[in-house]
């Protein structure tokens, strides 16, 4: 099981590149974005935790959920800002960084709150819960920002051709509409697991 999600994670990862690579518009970046944060790095979370490459092992003090949780924050937002979008529209080694970045960041937060095997596991999955729909808080926050945004914030990408047929406020729009429904909605989801989960657990307990 783990091996598998490994691999789906390792595959995800090029896919999600592409499309931020691709001249998809502010869509294919921010599906780009979502596929790196919110989808590949969950699934390769999994296939390494409690291994010796699962930095919630390695580094257990200092990869903590609550802490991975606004190092997320910082990056996601950090790459949002409309001066460093220009700079990776503009650079293709701003855009190889900026992925990594995505990647990385959810990379520690989805092993943060998955927790360790050398104690205090049910611990830090009841704060990965918080940690996980403070992450989803602010994603849809920033989702809705970009999406109800009077006016195109992006200049380079209200300046490549929207294939989908969509002017630039729109694919503006559709853009916020991806954050919200890919990661807005998986740390939602993955909250309320992990809550399942330590309820499930402090019930067989009791």
């Amino acid at each position: 099981m783990r091996r598998a999600s490994l691999v789906l994670g390792a595959v995800l990862v090029p896919l999600g590149w592409a499309f931020a690579a691709a001249p998809r518009g502010m869509v294919g970046h921010m599906a780009g974005h979502m596929i790196a944060v919110a989808v590949a790095a969950p699934f390769l979370a999994y296939g390494i935790a409690g291994s010796r490459f699962d930095p919630a092992e390695r580094w257990p003090a200092l990869v903590t959920p609550l802490v991975m949780s606004l190092v997320e924050l910082v990056v996601v937002w950090l790459w949002h800002l409309p001066a460093l979008r220009l700079r990776v529209d503009m650079q293709p080694l701003a855009l190889l960084i900026e992925q990594a970045s995505f990647l990385g960041a959810g990379l520690l937060l989805w092993s943060a709150v998955l927790g360790t095997q050398t104690g205090g596991a049910t611990d830090r999955r009841v704060s990965g819960v918080a940690a996980m729909l403070l992450t989803s808080m602010h994603m849809t926050l920033l989702g809705a920002l970009i999406g109800l945004a009077p006016r195109p914030l992006y200049a380079m990408m209200a300046m490549h051709p929207a294939a989908h047929g969509l002017d630039p406020l729109e694919d503006q729009q559709l853009g916020g509409v991806v954050m919200l429904m890919i990661g807005a909605a998986s740390y939602f989801l993955g909250g309320l697991a992990m809550l399942g989960g330590v309820l499930k657990t402090r019930s067989a307990t009791a």
